[in-house]
């Protein structure tokens, strides 16, 4: 069975902070693996030194996350956590922040960098078949933001899975509603512009075939260049809503 030490700083934690610590530490530990059961609630509540609906409460909690499985009768187990559970908590966190979309940017450009480097090493050829074929969806949508967005999505997407990282994976999936929003919107400001479009072809194929050549150093740099066609345009655009304002004035 396993045995329960109860955390150090348990008279500054609140009962459900309690229930937290106790089921992220023993999943870092490996105590807890997916598939096993808690143990019986009047037991686990008694070891955590917590009352029993603090405790149904916070597992609840956890339930909605997906991370157990509250099996009336049975017990609770834990389950794998979801990413798209996870994902839309972390949106609904990040969603009231009034530059989310630029931020979030960000953090992408600090995964993808990552992922593709490492992708140059560990990318499959069933992999760089993959991301050929959402290549090949992104050159046929360029005219349907809707589609054209989904299709960016799926390409940078297949680039992250290809570094075979599940740690780089599950963040990336985490922030993916907001990814998707972020290509359809910028898929939005572009679609009537030929020459960002075309653009915007050329640095997708660059990027892939600097990738399926395993040049880490190139591959990174073409994936720069290509976010940074997103910030020109976006620079663009903020300058010509102002501007007509600067002239009258």
């Amino acid at each position: 069975m396993l045995e329960i030490t109860k955390p150090e700083s348990e008279e500054s934690q609140s009962g459900a902070a309690r229930v937290f610590t106790f089921f992220r530490d023993r999943l870092l530990s490996g105590d807890l693996k997916a598939g096993d059961r808690l143990l019986a609630e009047r037991e686990l509540a008694q070891a955590l030194n917590v009352s029993r609906p603090v405790l149904r409460e916070a597992l609840r909690s956890l339930a909605m996350l997906g991370l157990v499985d509250i099996q009336h009768g049975r017990g609770t187990f834990v389950r794998s956590a979801d990413a798209s559970v996870l994902g839309q908590a972390l949106t609904l966190c990040l969603a009231p922040e009034p530059t989310i979309l630029d931020d979030v940017l960000q953090a992408r450009i600090a995964i993808e960098c990552q992922a593709i480097r490492v992708a140059c090493e560990r990318a499959s050829e069933r992999d760089l078949q993959v991301i050929a074929s959402t290549l090949d969806k992104l050159v046929s949508s360029l005219d349907d933001p809707e589609r054209g967005g989904e299709a960016d999505y799926a390409f940078h997407l297949a680039i992250v899975r290809a570094s075979g990282s599940r740690s780089l994976m599950k963040i990336y999936e985490a922030i993916s509603p907001l990814l998707m929003r972020s290509h359809i919107e910028r898929r939005r400001d572009t679609f009537r512009e030929p020459a960002i479009t075309s653009g915007l072809v050329d640095a997708h194929r660059g990027v892939f075939l600097s990738l399926a050549r395993r040049d880490p150093d190139a591959a990174e740099r073409d994936l720069r260049d290509h976010f940074a066609i997103g910030d020109n345009l976006r620079r663009r655009n903020l300058i010509s809503a102002y501007e007509p304002k600067r002239k009258r004035s």
